[in-house]
């Protein structure tokens, strides 16, 4: 297969190998999908190799034509190969339906597993469309009733987003949107996740767009406190369903995880040496302590979640997307989860502020992050039973090893949003 793969690859948004010198990339695996028709469709397996470092798998779907298509976006065209131009199938309604039809009817072609959930009858003859709104993966639509999720960058072992959806789903939660088939395979004899089907959240509205939304003018009467409240009730009931159905267990505080962050972020952060002793003491006092741990999210913020007719869901359980899955599958403090929230709220209510528009003040905007966490805690105790704010230490800890993680990312990135996360460290320190 002579595909321009090391042209193409390095093009699209869901590409993790920017900051490395790209050598070569290289299909691995070609699994054909095709039909009885003559429809012209290969799974391809790609690793990228580097320069330094070990190299990274990915997934391309290939549409083979024999003439150029001028409908595709510039972005599907791979390039010529064998006289023929292969395009990302994923952009093709005909072969977008023929991979969900494949999942339909529990299909296995080479190593290859394609696989619906018990019970379930998928939307093959809707229209299906690409999502733009993902950056590390690609959806595509169908209709109003089903979303293929297809993962680019894939990993060997076992996908938390498939995990933790198909669990809470079987268990009947109505705060997640329903696992409705997968695709998944053997390389190399170990296996990797390659695609995930969930019931599609039409007309729903993510929650970072609804908080930003109404903090553009921080005004007095502003209030998110009744969304937050429901919001802080869904994720305790999410944590309640995996405690439940995979269990928890009792560990020490991971004091020397923590501080190894803190270290590499104030390395990297001047504005953040000022406070490691403040923070290596607050640490110091959980030293020791016995903490409560289960199955979680892993990267909750409001753009995690969304808020539909019926309440709010809980989406993306993938963790976070540059972390080793094994370490995406480690169980965590459901706390965590509840930090990465609050620290949504914070970033919400000073979005406007950091790029200079909308209207207020940082007083107010402090009052509305305030009111939000009040409302989520008061939430999540109401559904948990147990008030995250009673373990003050345990929550300013969590709170302050994301915001420490955010400090050295918009001090990379974004240094004019680099208040934001040092107000917090500042804050939650006094």
């Amino acid at each position: 297969m002579d595909l321009p793969f090391t042209d193409w690859l390095p093009r699209q948004r869901w590409y993790a190998g920017r900051t490395r010198q790209l050598t070569g990339v290289a299909p691995r695996v070609a699994v054909p999908l095709g039909d009885q028709d003559g429809l012209g469709l290969d799974l391809v397996l790609l690793e990228a190799s580097f320069a330094q470092g070990p190299p990274e798998r990915y997934q391309v779907i290939v549409r083979w034509r024999d003439q150029p298509v001028d409908a595709y976006p510039a972005i599907a065209t791979i390039g010529p190969a064998g006289g023929r131009i292969g395009y990302d199938a994923l952009y093709d309604a005909e072969a977008a339906r023929h991979l969900l039809e494949l999942i339909a009817t529990t299909t296995t072609r080479g190593e290859t597993v394609f696989a619906a959930e018990p019970g379930v009858t998928l939307p093959v003859d809707a229209q299906p469309r690409v999502s733009g709104a993902e950056q590390s993966n690609t959806s595509v639509i169908f209709g109003r009733a089903a979303m293929l999720k297809v993962f680019r960058r894939v990993t060997a072992g076992i996908n938390p987003d498939i995990e933790l959806n198909r669990v809470l789903g079987r268990a009947g939660n109505r705060h997640v949107a329903r696992l409705l088939g997968s695709v998944e395979t053997s390389w190399d004899g170990e296996p990797f996740a390659l695609a995930m089907v969930n019931e599609f959240a039409a007309d729903a509205t993510e929650g970072w767009d609804m908080a930003v939304a109404e903090t553009r003018d921080l005004r007095a009467d502003g209030d998110f406190s009744a969304e937050a409240r429901r919001l802080g009730e869904a994720v305790a009931s999410v944590h309640a369903g995996l405690s439940q159905q995979l269990g928890t267990q009792s560990v020490p505080f991971p004091l020397a995880v923590l501080s190894e962050r803190l270290a590499a972020a104030a390395d990297a952060v001047d504005q953040l040496r000022q406070h490691v002793r403040s923070i290596e003491a607050l640490y110091r006092r959980l030293a020791g302590q016995q903490i409560t741990v289960q199955r979680v999210h892993g990267d909750l913020h409001l753009g995690q979640v969304l808020r539909t007719a019926q309440g709010w869901l809980v989406i993306d359980f993938e963790g976070e997307p540059g972390q080793p899955l094994d370490e995406r599958r480690r169980p965590d403090s459901p706390v965590r989860d509840v930090a990465g929230m609050l620290r949504s709220f914070d970033y919400a209510a000073h979005k406007w502020l950091a790029e200079g528009a909308g209207s207020g003040s940082v007083d107010a905007a402090r009052a509305w992050v305030q009111r939000a966490e009040d409302a989520f805690c008061a939430g999540y105790a109401a559904v948990a039973g147990a008030d995250p704010r009673d373990a003050a230490d345990l929550l300013a800890a969590y709170e302050l090893d994301k915001a420490i993680y955010e400090a050295a990312y918009e001090a990379r990135y974004r240094p004019d949003w680099l208040p934001i996360p040092m107000g917090a460290i500042s804050r939650l320190l006094s």
